[in-house]
């Protein structure tokens, strides 16, 4: 199929490494609880759908079967208008670092960004900027350009260095007694920069401002704690590193002490205080409930679910560490074997300040992601050249992810002639 077996490209050294790390590797078993299907040589895109465990597929039949197909219109009284909290709390503990009644699921990661983006801000009536970065994923930035025009806001626009991310230094530059809400990125989805979530959250306090954190390429692969930095608010979507699926709902972070004070703008029946009384007027439930708008997606909650519960299982120090041990793998296969073709490393080194992805670069990333495609290696690709190796620590072994790097290598090798 290849002009030569791209495994012929690899030293020993490194063959042997990536076996001795799969065998040392004390979550190596989870792999196979993941649908692996024989024509996908590697998988390297868990940072923008993760695959599907075995279970939910058995879930998902036994769901038709019995939930629904048995229980029909008895299975909201029975169960499903507890699942939003339910799992909302499974999210909080097994990823987020949040006690339970703070995290709700539903609508998907725009909806979610819009209610607490608006709920912020208009809790701040007496403040006129919003604090965020060019560099930010586009919904980010379109959704704040709608709401400051909307409100009246100004936009102070932090541009940061995309290698090195949002630093602590900029955003207290522009912190000050008229900034409502700052949003940023927990993760950097370009580079993997993991940005300094504490201290950040620590200088908008000082500076009377709330925080939303967009947690989408960071939980579930990195350790959030958002308790412990008396985060405000945050959101994530459910399709990515926690293997919810396609359209998976998103997540919602709204810490207690703010829960009774913030006014979520999309008010639907399932955020009412009693949702079946059919009432006249919009009345709000306590807690986190009331962050809910329209009818639960209790389907797209099982294969979130699942995941959950295998990451619960595994523990999220071992998952992070081993995500640590992916990319740093990645990184010295980097250095010593593309370096010399001209591909760099636009993530960080530093592991601290390193998500659970890697950013190649290379003039030819583009045509080279389009022929890994047709190989059954499956990276993506982010303009202008960059290929981002999301890497789910769960599902990924490094003798794939050494495979993947020896077919990139022998394409990149060919295209110089």
């Amino acid at each position: 199929m290849f002009p030569s077996d791209p495994l012929e490209v690899l030293s020993p050294e490194f063959l042997r490494l990536a076996a001795d790390l799969d065998e040392r590797d004390p979550l190596a078993a989870c792999r196979t609880e993941f649908v692996l299907p024989p024509g996908v040589v590697a998988y390297l895109d868990g940072n923008s759908l993760g695959r599907p465990l075995q279970v939910t597929r058995e879930r998902l039949s036994a769901f038709v079967e019995s939930d629904w197909g048995e229980r029909l219109i008895r299975a909201w009284d029975e169960q499903w208008l507890d699942r939003p909290t339910a799992v909302g709390d499974l999210i909080g503990s097994a990823v987020l670092g949040a006690a339970p009644g703070q995290t709700v699921v539903g609508d998907s990661t725009t909806v979610l960004l819009y209610k607490l983006i608006r709920a912020a801000v208009d809790a701040r009536p007496d403040r006129s900027e919003i604090v965020a970065d060019t560099e930010n994923f586009p919904t980010d930035r379109f959704l704040l350009a709608t709401i400051a025009a909307e409100t009246g806001r100004t936009i102070r626009w932090i541009e940061p260095d995309p290698a090195t991310g949002v630093q602590l230094a900029e955003v207290a530059a522009l912190l000050s007694d008229r900034t409502a809400l700052v949003l940023l990125s927990h993760v950097a989805y370009k580079s993997a920069y993991l940005a300094d979530l504490p201290a950040i959250t620590a200088a908008a306090h000082r500076a009377g401002a709330l925080v939303l954190w967009d947690l989408c390429h960071s939980a579930g692969v990195v350790e959030v704690g958002l308790d412990a930095a008396e985060v405000d608010l945050a959101v994530g979507c459910g399709y990515k590193f926690l293997n919810g699926g396609p359209g998976a709902p998103a997540y919602g972070y709204v810490a207690r002490r703010l829960q009774d004070a913030l006014i979520q703008p999309i008010t639907g029946w399932m955020g009412h205080a009693e949702p079946f009384a059919m009432g006249p007027e919009y009345v709000p439930a306590t807690g986190i409930r009331r962050f809910l708008s329209g009818t639960p997606p209790i389907l797209g909650m099982i294969p979130l679910e699942d995941m959950l519960r295998l990451i619960q299982r595994a523990g999220m120090p071992a998952v992070r560490q081993k995500s640590v041990a992916l990319t740093e793998f990645v990184i010295a296969f980097a250095d010593e074997v593309l370096a010399p073709l001209g591909v760099g490393v636009a993530s960080p080194r530093d592991p601290d300040r390193r998500g659970g992805h890697v950013t190649l670069e290379h003039e030819g990333m583009r045509t080279a992601v389009g022929e890994l495609w047709g190989r059954g290696v499956l990276p993506d690709f982010r303009p202008p050249r960059g290929l981002r190796m999301g890497l789910s620590p769960l599902s990924t072994s490094f003798t794939e992810v050494a495979t993947a790097l020896a077919h990139l290598t022998q394409l990149l090798r060919a295209a110089e002639g």
